[in-house]
């Protein structure tokens, strides 16, 4: 009677032990969906965790490790996959930023040559002020200064002399015009 009783036991306890695996495998399934939809760091003792299995299930059980080997490969390729985006944004900035340092060096290079070109041209400016004059030179200017100032002190007199016979005219004229009004007035009185 304990064989044939122990039989349906065994039976029993052997079902619901497949049950419990195959709940606790479809928990660390979700588990690993769950982790990859927070894009989460999968990992034995993670896995372990969020399904609430024990980590010698997760190695012990061979479905369990096929999915776990399966979920622990995806998060490798996808971090690597993921890695070699961001270098490659990385790679585009720099790149943009050393063209764009490029064109500011070009821009910052034809500056300083138009710069060097007109101080260039000050300094031979300042080069031709600054020549030595000889003797003769300097008084031959100085001759014309003096004969164009007193040409200045000859015009301003002329002018002054100029304005006072004109002052005068205009007061002849004015003179002039009330005599003559006088005149008109004493014929139409008579």
């Amino acid at each position: 009677m304990t064989t044939t009783a122990t039989a349906p036991r065994t039976a029993a306890a052997l079902a619901a032990r497949r049950q419990k695996a195959e709940a606790a495998l479809q928990r660390v399934r979700e588990a690993i969906a769950r982790l990859r939809r927070e894009k989460a760091q999968v990992s034995v003792a993670a896995l372990a965790r969020r399904a609430d299995v024990s980590p010698t299930f997760l190695y012990d059980n061979p479905e369990a490790r096929a999915v776990v080997a399966k979920a622990l490969a995806e998060a490798g390729e996808r971090r690597s996959r993921m890695l070699a985006e961001q270098d490659d944004e990385r790679e585009a900035t720099w790149r943009e930023r050393a063209l764009n340092a490029e064109d500011a060096l070009k821009a910052a290079h034809a500056e300083i040559l138009t710069q060097r070109t007109r101080i260039g041209e000050l300094l031979g400016r300042i080069r031709d002020l600054q020549t030595n004059w000889s003797e003769e030179s300097i008084e031959r200017i100085t001759t014309e200064n003096t004969s164009l100032k007193q040409r200045v002190r000859q015009l301003t007199a002329g002018n002054r002399t100029l304005d006072e016979r004109l002052t005068a005219a205009r007061s002849n004229l004015r003179f002039q015009d009330r005599r003559i009004a006088d005149l008109e007035a004493r014929l139409t009185e008579q």
